[in-house]
């Protein structure tokens, strides 16, 4: 296991020997917030778009269920006429950046999550570590009523209009310490400062979403067989995402109880040895996993075993339209 893997652990469990990291938590804070402050005062150039931005991203490292709620806005705004774009980091690829993601671009290139997001809306789309360039870019060759930005919620070079923060209830913000005694990138007063979006399913608040699990899909297909997916078969489930404890009540959830977990670090590029196995049950995992693992079976088209793919959509509370039509509305773009 490596390092990383068992800071996650330790954050999940809120082990007590975290407190040793204290001190890189105070070094983690004084140069967040000093960074933030040279933006703030201008010392440090930010960027203001010609079109209006809103970001969407979370104070916590790992999974909160923001990319299925980016992909639910994007389609809500396109069946509504909206010209929407998307930007994203791009994590994990390899680029060269700044650079368009299309429907042919593999994860590799430009990460995973961003493959999702066109694969899933075929929304115009480009990535980078400079925001700026990816904003240009999009403008250069699609014109766009509002851009939406996949995480950056921290990238203060990058003005912003809007700000949804996601907070995933099931995981909580933990012993609520910053980076790295805890998982939080911001203190938790930036709550107040952005509409928060509870993702839970059982909510407190008017402002909330939940995932549902849409139909199992097979990856890899084999036409001898019948493509039935059965809850009681014994998997191996399979995931690189930030907080797989999710997905596993996700199969639980669906009935899927006999599984064996093998976890991997979020956006973890993966090698057709680590989906081999002694036996032939099938495997499991995300639509992000799975992103990354079709290009893969491309590569070995030997490879026979099956894996199962468990889509999730947001499902929005009726605040939240109501909200973001307003702010909408406040930004000159109308939802008719």
């Amino acid at each position: 296991m490596s390092i990383v893997q068992i800071i996650q652990d330790a954050w999940n469990k809120q082990a007590k020997w975290l407190i040793v990291l204290r001190p890189f938590s105070w070094l983690y804070r004084f140069g967040f917030l000093l960074n933030k402050k040279m933006y703030q005062s201008g010392m440090k150039p930010r960027y203001k778009a010609p079109i209006p931005v809103m970001v969407i991203g979370n104070i916590t490292v790992g999974g909160s269920g923001k990319t299925p709620l980016l992909i639910h806005l994007v389609k809500y705004l396109q069946q509504n006429k909206i010209k929407v774009g998307v930007i994203s980091r791009g994590y994990g690829g390899q680029g060269a950046f700044p650079a368009l993601v299309t429907l042919d671009v593999v994860p590799e290139m430009v990460g995973d999550e961003p493959c999702l997001i066109v694969q899933s809306t075929d929304v115009p789309m480009a990535v980078g570590p400079n925001r700026q360039e990816s904003i240009e870019l999009l403008l250069q060759n699609y014109k766009l009523d509002l851009i939406i930005s996949d995480d950056g919620l921290q990238h203060w070079a990058l003005e912003r209009q809007l700000e949804w923060i996601v907070l995933d209830n099931n995981r909580g913000l933990g012993n609520q310490k910053l980076l790295p005694e805890g998982y939080l990138r911001e203190p938790v007063t930036r709550l107040k400062n952005s509409t928060v979006i509870e993702h839970a399913q059982n909510p407190k608040t008017d402002l909330n979403m939940h995932l549902q699990v849409a139909e199992p899909y097979l990856l890899n297909p084999m036409y001898d067989q019948a493509e039935i997916f059965d809850p009681n078969a014994d998997y191996y489930a399979v995931v690189g995402i930030g907080f797989p404890q999710r997905f596993y009540k996700t199969l639980e959830g669906i009935g899927v109880h006999q599984f064996q977990c093998h976890e991997f670090p979020d956006h973890y590029d993966y090698d057709i040895d680590d989906i081999q196995f002694e036996d032939t049950n099938p495997i499991i995992t995300t639509e992000k996993d799975a992103v990354k693992l079709l290009p893969l079976l491309k590569k070995h088209p030997t490879f026979s075993r099956e894996i199962w793919v468990i889509p999730v959509e947001a499902v929005l509370s009726d605040e939240c339209y109501t909200l973001f039509n307003q702010q909408l509305s406040q930004l000159n773009i109308h939802i008719s």
